[in-house]
């Protein structure tokens, strides 16, 4: 059965020309066993961008449901991130080749380093290394997550290219508003991870005050307000209502007061690791 035609979702252009859709769907955290019935049904919802990494374990899952979808490869954006034990050129180059062809595919449409990893490795030479696949073909973009300035002003320094985005940790509570400054000024995207906090900012009361107002959820109110600055999101749920509730963005917005409100209240507050602080390799 062919799925059904996705509704127009915005795209952003990133640095390279490639067009990203500025929603998609997160597949952290769901077993490998529900990844492939988790992501067709996001696919059939509408959703064309994918958000995987070799860290989740769900590539190949998250490539069977690409493949059976009955939806065109090329209209199915698809992202996934390097490791955090691929540490030397070869080791990256070889799961690389290994998450393709467990997908089944001929290549990404992006691929990030997952964590920069200060004190464990040299974020310049695995970026290096994501430069060799970039020229190849293979991903047509490529990228970082959960790097800081300085992190990337040393990229800037030894690199050839420009990270293509910056997937980092972005909700109500932590509103990186520097880091987003930083990264458009240097023509880099800013994706948003954790964009309700892990559900922490649902039960505020400044959002649920806004959701009452609009007859709309305090997830979608909180996913608009990132559709409204800019970042790429990819929230995960392995419900199909809250996928479509997730997905309905596009049908209303927030005006300025209601976007300063939610700005406000930023304290940050950060769910996941420091990435200063943060040099955890798997075994």
């Amino acid at each position: 059965m062919a799925a059904t035609p996705a509704p127009a979702v915005p795209t952003i252009a990133l640095n390279n020309g490639v067009e990203i859709p500025q929603l998609g769907f997160g597949v952290y955290q769901i077993p490998p066993d529900q990844t492939a019935e988790a992501t067709r049904t996001a696919l059939d919802i509408g959703y064309r961008h994918i958000d995987t990494a070799q860290m989740y374990g769900n590539e190949a899952e998250v490539g069977q449901a690409v493949r059976e979808s009955g939806i065109d490869r090329s209209e199915i954006f698809v992202t996934s991130k390097l490791n955090n034990n691929r540490l030397e050129r070869d080791d990256i180059l070889r799961s690389f080749d290994q998450g393709l062809s467990d997908m089944g595919f001929d290549y990404l449409d992006l691929f990030l380093i997952h964590w920069p990893l200060p004190a464990a490795s040299d974020y310049v030479a695995r970026w290096k290394a994501l430069e060799e696949i970039y020229a190849s073909g293979r991903a047509k973009a490529i990228g970082v997550s959960n790097f800081q300035p300085h992190h990337l002003r040393n990229l800037f320094g030894a690199s050839d290219v420009r990270p293509a985005v910056n997937q980092v940790e972005i909700h109500p509570f932590l509103v990186q508003d520097e880091l987003r400054a930083f990264d458009a000024d240097h023509e880099i995207v800013t994706e948003a991870w954790s964009p309700i906090g892990q559900g922490q900012v649902l039960g505020d009361p400044v959002i649920s005050r806004i959701a009452q107002q609009l007859g709309r959820s305090p997830a979608q109110v909180t996913l608009r307000w990132h559709i409204q600055r800019g970042d790429v999101i990819f929230p995960k749920s392995s419900s199909k209502d809250r996928m479509a509730e997730n997905f309905a963005l596009f049908d209303f917005e927030l005006d300025q007061e209601q976007m300063t409100a939610i700005t406000a209240l930023d304290r940050a507050g950060r769910i996941g690791p420091d990435p200063d602080q943060f040099n955890w390799i798997p075994s």
